[in-house]
């Protein structure tokens, strides 16, 4: 079975999963991760890579879409699962995995690699964000040796390998203890001679890492320092028309060169802002989100958006799903709020929201408080911000009544007695 080539760039846990895949169903997986044949920055950035990939992106296979659909079809039945109900459930682990591990993992280990600034609210966050995950994990592993089945399948692969790097740099000892299940599954998963055969030995982290400032300053692309200066002598004396002459000789910097993607982007008609026709207002709302996420919640952020919020620029929303009676499985749940966040991205700028999830599975229920830029719902200004709102049942809120000001407090803190909805909170999501 030929599967075509894989090019990636080395320790790249997302092509791991179809380096797996292809150990188990004995497909005939080339892999381009190191020079001649790849050097992450320069090949990916060649015309021929981005006539296969536009957007320039690894890991990538030249026959195949992305990295997902690459792993399903290196993948054999037993992987994908040998009946419609298993299928269906590897997909849904797949798809935890996207949603619910990958984001906060990001958020937690980037750091210590250097990779990313830290941001203490963050990691917090990401860090109740994966005892959510592995709480659940653990659950269902409690009885179970794999995710679906009796044997191994794309579901282990894919999860196993989105939490490879947690279990190498940041869940220690003391922090797993409390999810025994679930380690005793990652142990076995990378144990097998297939995810050895890729993944050499996995060692598990002894302490966690935390981030190193010096790393993520050498991690960083060097600035060009300009010339110095030559000191003012006997130039200065010359005439003023050879310094005329020297001007009019001087060629034009040469414009830098856009590759093929940023070509592609330059030529994208520039759209029209939605909010173009509002007048300026003080309120600063990167500011705001900028102490929601870096100080505390309930003593610094919400004091600081009541006293500079601009009741005549802005507009505060209470939104609650209109369908809870189709809601299932909570992470399932909170699919549907990631998926409109990332729907929504062109709206970060003039809006913010904080929107939660109540109750367990088979009985929950979604809402939340959103702040936009006007007094109008501003998912009518644009037909791309349409796709969710319908279904969610929308109410505008009087920024001085008590009502209003206990929501924004509890809906922002993600705690409080949250009297309307009759059910416990479970977890949150946040746009901004």
């Amino acid at each position: 079975m030929a599967a075509g080539t894989l090019y990636t760039y080395p320790e790249n846990w997302r092509a791991f999963k179809a380096q797996i895949a292809a150990q188990y169903s004995g497909a005939r997986l080339k892999v381009a991760s190191s020079p001649p044949a790849f050097t992450f920055g320069q090949t990916n950035r060649t015309p021929a890579f981005l006539n296969n990939f536009p957007l320039g992106k690894v890991s990538a296979s030249c026959d195949f879409l992305n990295i997902f659909h690459l792993s399903t079809t290196v993948s054999n039945d037993a992987l994908r699962g040998a009946t419609p109900q298993a299928a269906a459930q590897v997909l849904q682990w797949v798809s935890f995995a996207d949603s619910e591990i990958i984001p906060p993992a990001s958020a937690w280990v980037f750091p210590t690699l250097g990779i990313m600034q830290f941001n203490k609210q963050a990691t917090e966050q990401a860090k109740e964000d994966i005892k959510r995950a592995l709480s659940l994990l653990n659950q269902h592993l409690n009885t179970r040796t794999f995710l679906v089945g009796e044997r191994i399948s794309l579901a282990d692969i894919t999860v196993a390998c989105s939490m490879l790097w947690l279990y190498k740099q940041v869940l220690e000892p003391s922090f797993r203890q409390p999810y025994t299940n679930v380690t005793r599954w990652f142990v076995t998963c990378v144990n097998q001679p297939q995810f050895k055969a890729v993944l050499g030995e996995v060692k598990l982290c002894e302490k966690m890492a935390q981030f190193d400032a010096k790393k993520f300053a050498e991690m960083q692309p060097k600035k060009e320092t300009p010339p110095k200066k030559e000191k003012a002598g006997k130039e200065a004396a010359k005439p003023q028309e050879k310094k005329e002459k020297k001007k009019e000789e001087k060629k034009p910097a040469p414009e830098e060169e856009m590759d093929d993607c940023d070509a592609v982007l330059a030529s994208e008609p520039k759209t029209k802002d939605p909010f173009a026709h509002l007048a300026k207002s003080p309120f600063v709302m990167d500011e705001f989100k900028r102490k929601y996420s870096n100080e505390d919640t309930l003593t610094v952020a919400i004091p600081h958006f009541w006293e500079n919020f601009d009741r005549e620029g802005y507009s505060i929303w209470y939104c609650q799903y209109k369908y809870p009676e189709e809601l299932t499985l909570t992470f399932k749940s909170c699919n549907l709020i990631t998926g409109m966040f990332q729907r929504l991205d062109k709206l970060r700028k003039n809006a913010f929201a904080s929107v939660l999830l109540f109750g367990t599975n088979n009985d929950s229920s979604i809402s939340g408080i959103w702040i936009f830029r006007g007094q109008d719902l501003a998912f009518t200004l644009s037909p791309d911000w349409q796709i969710d709102y319908e279904s969610y049942d929308w109410r505008k809120l009087d920024p001085d009544s008590e009502e209003c000001k206990t929501m924004v407090k509890e809906y922002f803190a993600w705690e409080g007695e949250f009297k309307h909805v009759g059910k416990s909170f479970n977890q949150g999501k946040v746009f901004k």
